[in-house]
């Protein structure tokens, strides 16, 4: 199955949301009016674009159909397009790993996925030729160690653990000098999805974040938060909280083939400013994507 198809595939759900609501409104159309334009709005909103997001896109859409004199519903659905894969301008997409060891800090509320998402990720990694070692940083929550073992052995690379209730700094600190002495060329490190309030799971990351930056001063590093796509606004409140919580460079949305709202990639890029890195499109290890705006529009409108 090529690219475009898995893409497709994986977003159905989103798609038929979306294709019922502008479905009806370009096959319908009778012309660029305000009811038109209301119409619009309000399937984008449906589709967990957001509200400000959904009101700009059209506000520009109006703009463009006067200034270059658009006609017909093709030319509209066109336009409206290009300016939903404007939302995702000057947001590179791709991973920035570029030293020897570099560093994925992975982080998200419990539930989102953080676990598979870092085993899909170490699969796709070690198929390049990468060595890849996996830090079990969340040790709070009960058998998460267990679980990433798992996915370690199933991507046939090398994991450091503690006990549980361990200190997560430790987990990371020993992770980063057996990356050295192993030739390692990626660390991916899991951390806390919850701990007793917000400002001890923001000294946690922190601690975790000093801990790489002292060990490994130079080395490439990601901050990739995890959020669920079936959870919609929900997720985008998370991704604020934990925002104020670490550096974020970018963004992973998982479980995007379980939710007809798709349309939380738009809000979460507009929103945050924080660009989409990968998507999750189903359970196997090669559903995990990396984010191409012009082919997730594309798929979402034709």
């Amino acid at each position: 199955m090529g690219f475009f198809d898995k893409i497709k595939q994986g977003l159905a759900k989103t798609k038929n949301n979306i294709a019922a609501q502008l479905g009806g409104i370009f096959d319908g159309f009778t012309g660029a009016n305000n009811a038109f334009f209301d119409e619009l709005e309000e399937a984008l909103i449906l589709a967990d674009a957001g509200v400000e997001l959904a009101s700009q896109s059209v506000e520009t859409l109006r703009k463009r159909v006067k200034e270059k004199k658009l006609q017909g519903s093709e030319e509209l659905k066109r336009e409206l397009q290009n300016i939903l894969t404007d939302v995702f301008a000057d947001k590179a997409p791709a991973l920035n790993l570029d030293t020897k060891p570099s560093v994925i800090l992975v982080i998200g509320v419990n539930g989102v996925g953080k676990t598979t998402t870092i085993g899909k990720l170490a699969s796709r990694l070690s198929d390049q030729n990468k060595k890849v070692l996996l830090c079990a940083g969340d040790t709070f929550r009960a058998a998460a160690a267990e679980q990433l073992a798992i996915w370690a052995d199933r991507a046939k690379v090398d994991m450091v653990k503690h006990s549980e209730g361990s200190d997560p700094g430790a987990v990371i600190y020993d992770g980063i000098q057996a990356a050295k002495a192993r030739g390692a060329d990626i660390i991916i490190a899991d951390t806390a999805g919850r701990l007793h309030n917000k400002q001890n799971l923001m000294n946690e990351l922190s601690k975790i974040s000093r801990i790489i930056d002292r060990e490994l001063p130079e080395a490439s590093k990601e901050t990739l938060l995890v959020i669920d796509a079936t959870t919609g606004q929900n997720g985008l409140i998370q991704a604020r909280a934990f925002s104020e919580a670490a550096k974020v460079s970018g963004i992973v949305l998982t479980k995007l083939d379980g939710t007809a709202k798709g349309g939380i990639v738009f809000a979460v890029a507009s929103e945050l400013n924080i660009p989409v890195k990968l998507i999750g499109v189903g359970e196997k290890a090669d559903d995990l994507l990396d984010f191409d705006p012009e082919e997730f529009v594309r798929a979402l409108l034709t």
